[in-house]
């Protein structure tokens, strides 16, 4: 099948008729721009079904823009990092090995760090999750674990542990593809592995690159 290219405006009624986005003079109290993109295989199926396609894909947009909160409630709870206050704390920028003791008394040696900069350099892309569940903790996971998760990270390798939305639901576990097919893949041989089969709407949400928890007692 051929790739279709689609065309953000208004589909017109006819060779002549129909507005076309961005076409006029622009209004003055906001930015519009028409904006085209190539689809092929099964987008070009999909988008065929659509009978309004622009507000199909502007509503897609706006989704994937998370116009609205997502649901991790049965994940667990959920925080954006741009609602978390900021946090200055002293650091000591030594390695700390298991010898001779180092004295870390001195206010020489340690500067003022805020913590979420260090932590989430991109705050507006970032989600801390306080996590409800045992499937990952042999990734070192734990129930009431706090994990960041970076969302502009969408590819992550099998090792890295993703926050993914399967069929509108959330989960955080690995992913891996096998032999073309998709699977998440728990961290705990309690916990069956899930394979993705081609009706189900999956995406990988974001990646985690910290995770909080205490030390074990």
């Amino acid at each position: 099948m051929h790739p279709k290219q689609v065309d953000m405006g208004k589909e017109s009624k006819g060779k002549h008729g129909g507005t076309r986005l961005g076409s006029g003079r622009p209004r003055k109290t906001e930015e519009s721009r028409t904006y085209t993109f190539r689809a092929s295989g099964n987008m070009v199926k999909h988008l065929d079904m659509q009978e309004q396609k622009s507000e199909y894909i502007k509503m897609c947009i706006a989704k994937e823009m998370n116009t609205t909160e997502p649901d991790f409630s049965k994940l667990g709870e959920a925080y954006p990092a741009t609602r978390v206050k900021e946090a200055n704390f002293r650091f000591f920028d030594i390695g700390i090995v298991a010898g001779f003791p180092i004295p870390l008394d001195n206010d020489e040696r340690s500067q003022d760090i805020e913590l979420l900069q260090m932590l989430c350099p991109y705050p507006e892309a970032c989600y801390l999750i306080r996590v409800s569940g045992h499937s990952m903790i042999d990734a070192n996971i734990h129930d009431g674990d706090i994990v960041i998760v970076d969302k502009s990270k969408r590819n992550p390798s099998p090792k890295e542990v993703a926050v993914c939305e399967l069929n509108g639901e959330y989960t955080l576990k690995h992913f891996e593809i096998r032999d073309g097919r998709g699977w998440l893949i728990p961290a705990n041989p309690d916990f069956p592995e899930i394979e993705i089969s081609e009706g189900d709407a999956f995406r990988v949400w974001g990646t985690v690159t910290y995770v909080i928890h205490k030390p074990v007692k």
